[in-house]
């Protein structure tokens, strides 16, 4: 590895490469080692997630959001999938000398309405302008804190076999939704990013059932990325039920006519719920008492062996899921 390749941004292997091999080889310590969406501390008698995100996606307006609401709304998800309600955010905005005031004005109120209507302040920030060409328009850095109370205990490490793996709803929208507004391949679709903060959801969640194992919102990589984190933190396997993933029509179509597996494309209002078998009826009950839920369905099962992710095919044969160094769609958070 002499130099960065956009296959180091994908979510795969060479992304985790990166991060063992040099991040991880310097920043080395049991809070950060675990490698959760957050990190969770110890402040007291108080545990505290706490997170950081840098978002970059092209364009940064599109059907269903922009780089501010995607900030706001990714930062807050990655705090809640450690079972934390969050209580505080920073901004900060690297923007390209040239860049329109109008768009800005409209990023940051787009960011300061998703933040009040999850229930978080944004409390501080940083403005740095760059030179035209040195950044593409706007770059934006959210961080989180959250309070996680003592009773929660979820982590990637924690899926256990004969576990059941519930996705909220449907997949793959985002990831289409900034392709097509970059208007790649010309088509014309109604197809929306599912961009939403999952705080309310996961505490509804949690309100069901405190003993949920994992919690994560498969962005980057999609489904396939995260399950294979979770499937190699926890040791164990992951069998998805082909017939099982919800997919909108539309995303369903598009992704045949592109020949891209909707696996792998990134979500940015979704999570994975893996909780044991006897409490999945009351964790499916509360994600569709909530409108980001009402599409929620059992996709998969954590089995002992064989190790790793597959799909269980409608034929009934087993394809492995491959934690792939592509980037089907760069730039998309």
């Amino acid at each position: 590895m002499d130099k960065i390749t956009l296959a180091h941004g994908a979510g795969g292997n060479a992304s985790k490469d990166l991060v063992n091999k040099i991040f991880k080889k310097h920043f080395s310590n049991k809070t950060l080692n675990a490698l959760d969406d957050a990190a969770v501390l110890k402040i007291n008698n108080s545990k505290v997630a706490f997170s950081t995100d840098s978002f970059v996606i092209n364009p940064i307006f599109f059907n269903g959001g922009d780089i501010g609401k995607l900030a706001v709304c990714g930062t807050v998800n990655d705090v809640s999938m450690m079972g934390a309600k969050p209580v505080a955010m920073s901004a900060a905005a690297i923007i390209e000398e040239g860049f329109p005031i109008k768009d800005l004005e409209r990023i940051v109120e787009s960011m300061a309405q998703t933040a009040k209507k999850a229930g978080v302040e944004i409390v501080t920030g940083d403005t740095k302008v760059v030179k035209k060409g040195d950044v593409d328009g706007i770059f934006i850095n959210t961080s989180a804190i959250g309070i996680i109370s003592n009773a929660v205990k979820v982590s990637g490490k924690n899926a256990k076999p004969k576990d059941k793996v519930i996705i909220s709803g449907n997949i793959a929208e985002h990831g289409l939704a900034v392709m097509l507004a970059r208007n790649d391949f010309g088509f014309k679709s109604d197809i929306k990013s599912d961009c939403a903060c999952l705080n309310v959801l996961v505490a509804g969640i949690l309100k069901s059932c405190k003993n949920v194992h994992v919690l994560r919102d498969p962005t980057r990589g999609g489904v396939a990325a995260t399950l294979n984190e979770i499937a190699e933190s926890s040791n164990v396997g992951i069998i998805i039920d082909a017939r099982a993933v919800p997919l909108a029509k539309g995303v369903s179509a598009l992704s045949r006519i592109l020949g891209i597996d909707p696996l792998y494309i990134a979500n940015e209002g979704k999570l994975l719920s893996i909780q044991s078998e006897k409490d999945t009826k009351k964790v499916l009950t509360a994600c569709k008492k909530n409108p980001l839920g009402k599409n929620a369905k059992v996709i998969a099962e954590v089995v002992s062996s064989p190790k790793g992710v597959w799909i269980k095919t409608a034929t009934g044969n087993l394809r492995k899921v491959l934690n792939t160094d592509m980037e089907q769609l760069p730039r998309i958070c």
